[in-house]
């Protein structure tokens, strides 16, 4: 589903002008050409059940305060039914409609119509026009970079609107919780649908879609690789970063400011979730312009799995704590809140610094040090499918010397650490961190697979050099 993104393989390239066949290379970039029945059966079942399980997660947390196996008790026991179950859960509303309306418009206007004023005075922060990566077929697409901007001007807002406009309670996002679930759920389905049927009646590059002549697997997995409106209305951009992750720390915000309408204050724990998720959402917008080049936006094509996952997985199940806590506030005793924010920020800075180390090997094309000393590069070539040559270069050296993606590894140390601060009276919190764990070994592989392909031999001696994915020793 929508996820974190991450950078495949740390590189550096530069084409050449030698060419190869289109064929040779159609299977090293983006998704499958052809579909084998275990995928099938997979984008099926997501496609049938993802939706049941995000209503599944809030349902617990509305009917039985948070408990997984009650609702299943229940109805095996007879005490409920699911027309019972569903008779309960609260239906779309107009309010609801509404405030949804407003919250995607804005987005787009923040987007669309705001050009990016941040990086002008803001020390470090790259923004404005930027390029992204190559395309299969050879397009450099460029984007305006202002998510750090959209979240600043919609959190400004929030909290002006808070302390002193008053337009609406700041538990408003909590109060309609479940009715905005099923607006999310409209627009999901609208944009992947939208998305499918311009692929194949008006895409924005022919040459970068991808047909496999399997109507689900198009429609979950997409056939535009950087579907557009105009110019600059790029569809993966604007769904991955908003209104999903603008959102995030918004809705975090929201059951914060729930809790103490209930309980009369705030719990540690809440302010600890508020804290990392705001560090991790801060840390996406900031380096906004990095995510150009990370796997949604370089490989992925845009369908269900990005639109709906980014209107719905993302703001339901990436809140799961927040939203456990108003139902079941915990105040963590000092050891435990201090253990699991050192967790927190110890996997965040070997996410960033991971990271860090292979944009600046990327943008100095190895010229660089990398924890003190000149790094290791692995020479290797790849051909695009606008039958280019490239050559790159693999870096093993710094994290990318301990394992091949060890900042996966630091992502998934902060993931628990937004677990942990939720105690371990309920495993509705730690679901994020066992479907994280579950993603991004599943990423890994999926890349893994991608550079054996796009790289042949050069990444065989890659893997020799660094032997382990996410754990040294173990895997």
């Amino acid at each position: 589903m929508a996820a974190r993104s991450q950078p495949s393989a740390p590189k550096t390239k530069s084409p050449s002008n030698v060419s190869n066949g289109r064929a040779e290379c159609q299977g090293q970039w983006g998704r499958a050409w052809e579909v084998d029945w275990f995928s099938l059966a997979s984008v099926i079942f997501l496609l049938l059940f993802a939706p049941f399980i995000v209503y599944y997660f809030i349902m617990a947390c509305n009917q039985y305060s948070c408990s997984l196996t009650a609702p299943v008790v229940d109805i095996v026991t007879g005490r409920a039914r699911l027309s019972d179950i569903w008779a309960k859960t609260p239906s779309v509303t107009k309010e609801a409609a509404q405030i949804y309306a407003v919250w995607v418009v804005f987005q787009v206007v923040l987007y669309s119509l705001l050009p990016d004023f941040c990086h002008k005075f803001v020390p470090g922060y790259v923004g404005g026009v930027q390029e992204g990566a190559v395309t299969p077929a050879g397009i450099v697409n460029k984007y305006e970079i202002n998510g750090l901007q959209a979240w600043l001007i919609t959190h400004l807002l929030w909290f002006a609107n808070a302390h002193f406009l008053s337009w609406f309670s700041p538990t408003i996002i909590f109060d309609n919780w479940i009715p905005l679930l099923w607006c999310a759920n409209i627009l999901g389905y609208a944009v992947s649908t939208f998305a499918m049927i311009k692929g194949y009646l008006f895409p924005t590059s022919a040459k970068d879609c991808k047909f496999t002549g399997n109507f689900f697997y198009n429609y979950m997995m997409g056939i535009e690789f950087n579907p557009r409106i105009g110019q600059w209305f790029d569809f993966k951009l604007f769904f991955n970063g908003r209104p999903g992750i603008v959102a995030w720390t918004l809705i975090n915000l929201s059951f914060a400011a729930k809790q103490q309408e209930l309980y009369g204050r705030v719990t540690n724990s809440m302010v600890l979730v508020n804290v990392l998720q705001a560090i991790y959402v801060l840390d996406f917008f900031w380096n906004e312009t990095w995510y150009l080049k990370t796997i949604d936006i370089c490989h992925d094509h845009f369908g269900w799995y990005l639109g709906w996952g980014d209107c719905v997985w993302l703001p339901y199940l990436y809140t799961l704590q927040g939203l456990y806590l108003v139902y079941q506030p915990v105040q963590l005793p000092t050891l435990h809140a201090v253990g699991a924010l050192l967790l927190g920020l110890l996997g965040y800075y070997i996410f960033r610094m991971a990271n860090h180390q292979k944009d600046l090997f990327r943008r100095t094309d190895g010229r660089c040090l990398i924890w003190g000393r000149k790094p290791k590069v692995i020479e290797c070539t790849y051909v695009s499918a606008d039958g280019q040559k490239h050559h790159s270069k693999l870096l093993v050296s710094g994290f990318w010397g301990v394992a091949r993606h060890f900042n996966y590894t630091g992502d998934l140390m902060g993931s628990l650490a937004y677990c942990l601060a939720c105690g371990g009276g309920h495993l509705l919190p730690y679901f994020y961190i066992i479907y994280m764990t579950i993603l991004l070994t599943h990423r890994c592989l999926r890349d893994e697979h991608r550079c054996a392909n796009k790289y042949g031999r050069d990444w065989e001696r890659y893997t020799a050099a660094v032997p382990y994915r996410l754990l040294p020793g173990v895997f």
